[in-house]
C-alpha cells in the first residue's frame, strides 16, 4: 500500500482519531480510506446518469470571512445556467446560508459541489440530488406550476 502525506488542520486531526475511536477503527487510515471511498462514490449513481436532476446545495460559512461570500456569487455566476436559485441567509450568531438550487445533469451538479467544496473557510457543505423525472402525482395534491 501507498503511504501519503496529507496537510490538515490539527482540530479535523483530532476530530478523526476520536471518530476512530468511537467506531472502533484500527486507526487514521481506515477512517481516510473508507471517507475517500465513499466521496469518490458519491456521484457514480448509475441510476442519475443520463437524467433531468434537480439539487439542493447549503453551504454553511463565518460571515466575517468575508471573501467566501464574494467566491460563493463568482461561483454562482460562473454556472448561471444551472443555477435555478439561490438564497442568501444568516444563522446564528455570525454564520452565513448559502442555498443553492440546481437543475442539469449530475456531470455538472458534481462539478459544482466540488468547486464550493474546494472553497476555502466553507464550515458546511451539504447537498441533495434527485431526478426531476421521478416526480409522481400524489391523490389529492396538484403538482402543477409556473416558469
Amino acid at each position: 500500500m501507498t503511504v501519503v502525506s496529507v496537510s490538515m488542520p490539527e482540530e479535523l486531526l483530532e476530530r478523526i482519531d476520536s471518530f476512530a475511536d468511537e467506531h472502533g477503527y484500527t486507526g487514521r487510515s481506515e477512517v481516510i480510506r473508507e471517507a475517500s471511498r465513499n466521496l469518490l462514490g458519491e456521484f457514480e449513481d448509475r441510476r442519475l446518469e443520463d437524467r433531468e436532476l434537480m439539487a439542493v446545495v447549503t453551504v454553511i460559512f463565518d460571515y466575517e470571512t468575508t471573501s467566501v461570500e464574494e467566491r460563493m456569487m463568482r461561483i454562482r455566476h460562473e454556472y448561471e445556467g444551472l443555477v435555478a436559485s439561490n438564497i442568501h441567509s444568516h444563522v446564528g450568531g455570525h454564520f452565513c446560508m448559502e442555498l443553492f438550487v440546481l437543475e442539469g445533469r449530475l456531470e455538472e451538479i458534481s462539478t459544482f459541489v466540488g468547486r464550493i467544496r474546494a472553497t476555502k473557510d466553507t464550515l458546511s457543505v451539504d447537498y441533495s440530488v434527485m431526478p426531476v423525472d421521478e416526480f409522481v402525482s400524489v391523490p389529492g395534491h396538484d403538482h402543477a406550476h409556473e416558469h
